[in-house]
C-alpha cells in the first residue's frame, strides 16, 4: 500500500487514492480540536426538516391535509405501493417504472413506520441524487407527519458528517470546498503546457469526475478507460498526467472538490471505527432512490454507513440509466438479490402518469432493446383513460422541423394549454437554438432548462438583493405605499428591476430576464394563495429556501431540455424532435451498450408525456440539403408503416412481489461480453474493416455531406502535397467519409471516428473542424 503525501499536518490527498487506500491522519500530539457539535448529523446548520415550500396533498393538490394516524397514511395505496410502504425491516428492492408512483411509495413507507412508532425519524436517512428531489421528499414527508427524517442527497448527507467529524479525525480546518472544477484543471493543464479548447476542458473534467467515482487513481486511468471502453478525449497517458496534475494543484491551494467529499467521508468511516459506529448509531433505516444511478464510491459509503445490518430500501429502474458516461451503474440494482438473498422485491408497473396509448409506445421501446437491463425491463401498465396516439412527423430539414413544432404549440396554446406543461426534448443542447428561434418567431416564451441556474442568474441576484432590502426597510419605501398584498409588494419592487405587466417583443437576453422576473411575481401570487397572511420577509425566507434547495419557480413558457436534463419531470405534451440516426442513436454510440443506452434515453423521454407526445425527424441538417436522413431504428416497428428490424422473446415482468428466503441460494450475475461493431442502419454484424471504419454496411444508405466530402478531399491533397506524402497518410477515403457522415463539432466528436489517432487530431484536428463548420482552415470559429 502506498502512502498518503499531506501537504500540511493534517490534510490527506484522498481524493488520488482509491477509497479503500485512504489513511488518516490524527491531530498532531497538543493540537487542539474543535468544540464538537451536539447533534452531529445538521452539521452545526438549521435542519432541513422544516419549510416553507408549499404543501402537497397526498394527492398531488395543494393545501392538503395531514393524515390522520398511520393507517390514514396508507388510504390510497395499490397494493404494491402499499407492500413497499409496510415492508419495514430486512431489505427491501422497488423496481419501479415510469410514472408508477415510486416517490409515493417510499414516503408512505418511511410516513408510516413514523406514524407507527416503528421507526424513530431521527434514525432515518433517505438519499437521492438531486437537491430538487431530497427537497420535495421532504415535503411530502411534512404533509405525511413525517417531522424530522433526514431527506438529502448523497454529497448533502456526506459534507455534513465530514464537517462534523473533521475537528476529531483529522484536526484544523477542513479544506474549502469548490463548486465548479474546470478552472482548476484548466489551470492543471496550464502547469503542464497542454492546451486545451473548451470542448476538450469539459471532456476531460469528465474523464476526472469519473475516475474519482470510480475510485480509479491517475496511474490506473490508462487501463481502467480501455477497460470500461471509454472514448478518451486525449491519449489516456496524457489524461493521466492532467488528472495527477489537477489533485497536486488541489492540495496546493487547499481545496476540495464534490468527489473528495465522497472520497473522505469513506476514508473517515473506513480508518475510524468510532467515527463509523457513532453514525450507524444514530441512522438505522436506509432508503435510497433512484439506485440505477448510484456510483462504485456511493455504493462504498452505503456500505459504511450500513455496516453489518440490512435495514436498506433501494428504488431503481434499470431501464432509465441513462449516466453510465459518469459512473452510474445499474449493477447494484439488478444484484441486490444476489448480495441480499432475503430481499423482498417489489415491482411498480401501474403507471399514473402517462396514456395507454405513450405507454404502448414506451412499451415498444424496450421489446426490442437488449442487453441485462433489458432483460429486467418491466411492462407498464397504463391507469389512465385513452387519449391521442403519438403522433410521426417527417421534415424536409431542421429549421422546418422547428417551425413545424412551433406552430403546433401554438395551435395547443391557443386551445388552452399552458406553456407550462408543454416541453420540446432534444439530444444535445447544440439544438436548442433553432427551437428558440423558431417558438420566438411565434410568439411563444421558452425557458431552457439545464442552462444557468435560475438562482445563479444575474437578475434574480439582483431581484433578491431588492426584496431583502424592501422587506427589511420597507415601511420608508414610497413604492410599496399603494401596495396592499404580497403579490403587489414583489410587483412595485421588481417593477424597478425591469419587470413590466406585459412581456416585452422578440426574444434573446431581454426576454429571458422578464421572464425570470416574471417567475418570481407568480410565486409571490402562489404564496399568498397557499398563505394569506404571508408577508414580504416570508417572501425572501421562500427565496432563500429555495436556492439552498435549488428549486426554481416554474417560468411560464415551453420548457427546451436535452433529454438528459428531462429525467424526473413530466408534462401534458412533449415533442421529442431529432429521432433519427446519426442523433438518437447518436454518432458516436458504436457498441451494444452505447446503443442500448440510447434507446433507454429515447424512453425516458417518451415517458416524460402525460397524454400527448409528438416524435419528429428531418432528412437534412439545412435547406437544400441532401434528404439522406432516416428516422431512428428506434421507431421501427412503431411508426406507421414500419416492422421492428431487431426483437427480443419475452414478456417484461408484471407487477408483483417477491419475498426472499434467508439463506437462500444467491443469485449469480450474469457476466457480460463485448459484441462485434454493428451497422449503424440495419444492426447487422460488421466484419469488414472498411465497413467497421464507417460503422454501416456498404450497401446501407450513407448520410454523407457530399459537398463537406469534396472539400475534406481538396484539403487533403493540399497536406499531402506539403508533407510529400501520399493522400491516405494524411486520411483514409474511408476516414474522409466517415468524418463527412458524422459532423464533428468538437475534438471530442472527431476523436470518436476511426483512423483519427491522438497525433493526426493533434496536427489536423483544427483543420478539420472548421472545414466541417463551414469556415477555412485556419479560421477562428470561437465566439467568446
Amino acid at each position: 500500500m502506498r502512502p498518503v503525501r499531506h501537504s500540511r499536518p493534517g490534510y490527506p490527498q484522498a481524493a488520488v487514492m482509491p477509497a479503500a487506500s485512504v489513511r488518516l491522519r490524527v491531530p498532531a500530539c497538543g493540537q487542539p480540536a474543535r468544540q464538537s457539535r451536539a447533534t452531529w448529523q445538521h452539521g452545526g446548520v438549521t435542519p432541513a426538516t422544516h419549510s416553507t415550500l408549499f404543501p402537497q396533498s397526498t394527492d398531488g393538490s395543494p393545501h392538503g391535509t395531514t393524515p390522520n394516524g398511520a393507517d390514514a397514511v396508507l388510504e390510497g395505496l395499490d397494493p404494491e405501493q402499499r407492500e413497499v410502504a409496510t415492508s419495514l425491516h430486512g431489505p427491501v428492492c422497488v423496481l419501479a417504472g415510469a410514472g408508477t408512483g415510486k416517490t409515493r411509495a417510499i414516503t408512505h413507507r418511511i410516513a408510516y413506520g413514523v406514524r407507527a412508532g416503528i421507526l424513530q425519524p431521527s434514525s432515518v436517512l433517505a438519499v437521492t441524487f438531486t437537491n430538487r428531489a431530497a427537497g420535495e421528499m421532504r415535503g411530502r414527508l411534512r404533509q405525511l407527519g413525517a417531522h424530522g427524517v433526514q431527506a438529502r442527497t448523497f454529497h448533502s448527507a456526506a459534507l455534513r458528517q465530514l464537517q462534523y467529524f473533521w475537528p476529531k479525525a483529522i484536526g484544523g480546518g477542513m479544506p474549502r470546498l469548490i463548486d465548479r472544477k474546470i478552472q482548476l484543471v484548466a489551470d492543471a493543464a496550464a502547469a503542464l503546457g497542454t492546451r486545451l479548447d473548451r470542448g476538450e476542458l469539459r471532456d476531460v473534467t469528465a474523464e476526472i469526475e469519473w475516475s474519482k467515482v470510480t475510485q480509479t487513481v491517475p496511474a490506473d486511468y490508462p487501463y481502467a478507460a480501455a477497460k470500461a471502453g471509454r472514448e478518451t478525449p486525449r491519449d489516456p497517458a496524457e489524461i493521466a498526467h492532467l488528472y495527477a496534475a489537477y489533485e497536486d494543484l488541489k492540495r496546493d491551494r487547499a481545496v476540495i472538490d464534490f468527489e473528495d467529499v465522497l472520497l473522505l467521508t469513506v476514508a473517515v468511516l473506513q480508518d475510524r471505527h468510532d467515527i463509523a459506529d457513532q453514525v450507524r448509531a444514530q441512522y438505522q433505516h436506509f432508503v435510497v432512490d433512484e439506485y440505477q444511478d448510484v456510483s462504485p464510491l456511493q455504493q462504498r459509503l452505503l456500505e459504511l454507513w450500513l455496516g453489518d445490518r440490512d435495514n436498506l430500501c433501494v428504488v431503481g429502474d434499470a431501464s432509465q440509466t441513462i449516466y453510465s458516461f459518469t459512473g452510474a451503474t445499474p449493477d447494484h440494482l439488478l444484484d441486490f438479490r444476489a448480495r441480499h438473498p432475503g430481499a423482498t422485491v417489489v415491482k411498480l408497473v401501474r403507471d399514473y402518469r402517462s396514456t395507454p396509448q405513450v405507454v404502448r409506445l414506451a412499451n415498444g421501446l424496450l421489446a426490442q432493446a437488449r442487453g441485462r437491463a433489458a432483460d429486467h425491463r418491466l411492462e407498464l401498465v397504463s391507469q389512465r383513460p385513452a387519449g391521442p396516439e403519438p403522433v410521426h412527423t417527417e421534415y424536409t430539414d431542421e429549421p422546418a422541423e422547428a417551425e413545424g413544432a412551433a406552430r403546433r404549440i401554438r395551435e395547443l396554446i391557443d386551445a388552452g394549454v399552458p406553456a407550462a406543461e408543454i416541453a420540446v426534448l432534444f439530444r444535445t443542447n447544440a439544438q436548442s437554438e433553432t427551437y428558440e428561434q423558431a417558438l420566438a418567431d411565434a410568439g411563444v416564451s421558452y425557458q431552457l432548462r439545464g442552462a444557468e441556474r435560475f438562482f445563479d442568474r444575474p437578475e434574480v441576484r439582483k431581484a433578491g438583493i431588492a426584496l431583502r432590502g424592501a422587506a427589511r426597510f420597507g415601511g420608508n419605501d414610497s413604492l410599496l405605499d399603494d401596495a396592499v398584498d404580497l403579490p403587489s409588494q414583489v410587483r412595485a419592487v421588481l417593477s424597478g428591476e425591469g419587470w413590466t405587466s406585459e412581456p416585452p417583443a422578440g426574444s434573446g437576453a431581454v426576454r429571458e430576464r422578464w421572464e425570470s422576473l416574471a417567475a418570481l411575481v407568480n410565486l409571490a401570487h402562489d404564496l399568498a394563495a397557499a398563505r394569506p397572511a404571508a408577508t414580504l420577509a416570508d417572501f425572501v425566507a421562500e427565496l432563500d429556501e429555495r436556492a439552498n434547495a435549488q428549486h426554481a419557480p416554474t417560468v411560464q413558457g415551453v420548457t427546451l431540455a436535452s433529454l438528459h436534463a428531462a429525467k424526473g419531470l413530466e408534462w401534458d405534451v412533449v415533442f421529442v424532435v431529432g429521432v433519427a440516426e446519426g442523433m438518437l442513436p447518436i454518432t458516436y454510440a458504436r457498441t451494444d451498450e452505447q446503443i442500448e443506452e440510447e434507446r433507454r434515453l429515447l424512453y425516458v423521454g417518451v415517458t416524460r408525456a402525460r397524454e400527448r407526445l409528438h416524435l419528429s425527424w428531418s432528412l437534412s441538417r439545412s435547406p437544400g440539403g441532401r434528404p439522406n436522413r432516416r428516422p431512428s431504428r428506434f421507431l421501427d416497428g412503431l411508426r406507421p408503416g414500419t416492422t421492428a428490424t431487431v426483437g427480443r422473446s419475452g414478456a417484461g415482468a408484471a407487477a408483483g412481489i417477491e419475498r426472499g428466503a434467508v439463506g437462500g441460494t444467491p443469485v449469480v450475475p450474469r457476466r457480460t461480453q463485448r459484441t462485434p461493431a454493428r451497422c449503424r442502419v440495419c444492426g447487422r454484424t460488421l466484419t469488414d474493416a472498411g465497413e467497421m471504419k464507417l460503422m454501416r454496411c456498404e450497401d446501407c444508405p450513407s448520410d454523407m455531406d457530399e459537398r463537406l466530402y469534396e472539400r475534406l478531399r481538396e484539403w487533403r491533397a493540399v497536406q499531402a502535397e506539403r508533407s510529400g506524402q501520399p493522400d491516405f497518410c494524411v486520411f483514409t477515403d474511408r476516414t474522409l467519409m466517415a468524418i463527412a457522415e458524422a459532423r464533428p463539432e468538437s475534438p471530442a466528436e472527431l476523436s470518436r471516428i476511426p483512423g483519427v489517432l491522438s497525433r493526426k487530431l493533434r496536427s489536423y484536428g483544427p483543420d478539420v473542424l472548421a472545414i466541417c463548420a463551414g469556415q477555412e482552415p485556419g479560421e477562428d470559429g470561437e465566439d467568446d
